[in-house]
């Protein structure tokens, strides 16, 4: 695989670049990406002219969509990672042996990352300049629906890269559309070190199944919301309705609501009503569904199905629970261990729904959608993991290193 190839000859170069030229170089991308904006945009247009011809949903489409906002936003992003902290070198830990040896654990570049994306090619902006912070080279295959996007956007951040000294292999998009081009990166053992795949259930699980190389996955996001007995009920609405409403074509966005039986009779008429004025369709389970047909609002039978699911559209199964307790094991059974929401003015409800919740993120009286890169002060992520090994959560530049121990001694040799 020689795009393959050309990355690990980019990597090695790149272990040994200062901040100062990282830092020039994710400065001059964000400079690129601007003047570039309307020829962007322009070719952008394209790839979404392709997707409604297709049928393609409007959650979907927006995900693809880049305007002149959305590409500040990322040459912000740029920025804000130019001015965080580089990771490399950091001493993880270091002590002195009674021998008198000094050991080291220090942060290092992974080496070659490859990212395999669907429809966002703002993914493409945010991987190159994570992994060109973090030392890394990085190959970059989105999906079809966006290749025109991405093709320009490499295009563009590689002519910047040239421009101020550093590989342009260190930003590559990997040739070809088919299933192939995806197989032959999953396969590059040697020449990749790590695989991402950030995208729908069925795009992570082929990687994970398919790939030899070693894979961080990014996993589905079925978030919970449970509004526990103890809860505002003014607050416990707007944080559900930004949860669910605000983007729903994200992983971080809510599908799921619980409710404490002491606290739906006051807490139900509000959300409803307010889920319906949000465009939200409620799949409900039999105590939700009296509540909304008092409010006027019609449901949907909740199946497991819906318990399941990551909508990605304005859809939200929702049921009401006999306990904290109960809420719990219906979140350990269907969640897919991304982020679940508490909502209660009780810190022993929120310490216990915390201990009792095996998720990436837990959220207290805040919205699911703060499970962000940006939000938790990253600068950008390269995908959130629900693994637990290497990373887990929001990945962000120390997540895309490993270690290396560093030992000096003296003259020491072992007896």
């Amino acid at each position: 695989m020689e795009c393959a190839q050309r990355a690990r000859e980019a990597a090695t170069q790149l272990r040994t670049q200062t901040r100062e030229a990282k830092d020039s170089g994710l400065r001059a991308c964000a400079r690129a990406l601007r003047f570039h904006t309307d020829r962007i945009i322009g070719i952008n247009q394209l790839d979404i002219d392709r997707a409604r011809t297709s049928g393609t949903s409007v959650a979907l489409i927006d995900r693809l969509t880049l305007d002149s906002g959305r590409l500040e936003a990322m040459a912000v992003a740029l920025e804000e990672l130019a001015g965080l902290p580089d990771p490399v070198g950091d001493v993880v830990r270091g002590y002195t042996l009674s021998n008198g040896l000094q050991v080291r654990q220090v942060r290092v570049p992974l080496g070659v990352v490859g990212i395999i994306y669907e429809a966002r090619p703002n993914v493409t902006v945010d991987a190159a300049g994570l992994c060109l912070k973090s030392g890394n080279a990085v190959l970059l295959r989105g999906s079809s629906s966006a290749q025109s996007t991405n093709e320009v956007l490499v295009e563009v951040l590689r002519e910047a890269l040239v421009d101020t000294g550093l590989p342009a292999n260190a930003v590559q998009l990997v040739p070809g559309t088919s299933h192939e081009s995806v197989k032959h990166l999953m396969t590059a053992r040697g020449l990749v070190d790590v695989l991402i795949p950030r995208g729908g259930e069925g795009l992570i699980r082929s990687v994970v199944e398919g790939s030899t190389v070693p894979v961080i996955e990014t996993g589905v996001g079925n978030c919970h919301v449970y509004v526990d007995e103890y809860a505002d009920v003014d607050m416990a609405v707007r944080i559900l309705v930004n949860a669910k409403a605000q983007r729903v074509s994200v992983c971080n966005a809510a599908e799921t609501l619980l409710v404490h039986q002491g606290i739906a009779e006051k807490f139900l008429p509000a959300a409803v009503t307010a889920l319906r004025q949000a465009g939200v369709t409620l799949h409900a389970d039999e105590a939700v569904a009296v509540y909304a047909q008092a409010a006027g609002t019609a449901t949907v039978p909740v199946t497991d199905d819906d318990w399941a699911a990551e909508y990605y559209s304005l859809d939200l199964a929702a049921g009401v629970v006999d306990s904290l307790d109960d809420a719990l094991a219906h979140i350990r059974r269907w969640s897919s261990g991304h982020t679940e929401a508490i909502i209660t003015d009780s810190q022993s409800a929120a310490a216990a729904f915390v201990a009792g919740v095996d998720s990436a993120a837990v959220m207290i009286n805040a919205s699911t959608r703060f499970t962000d890169g940006a939000e938790f002060g990253f600068g950008a992520e390269i995908g959130i993991s629900t693994q637990k090994l290497h990373a887990r959560g929001p990945m962000g530049l120390a997540e895309l290193t490993t270690t290396t121990f560093v030992v000096t001694g003296n003259g020491h040799i072992r007896g």
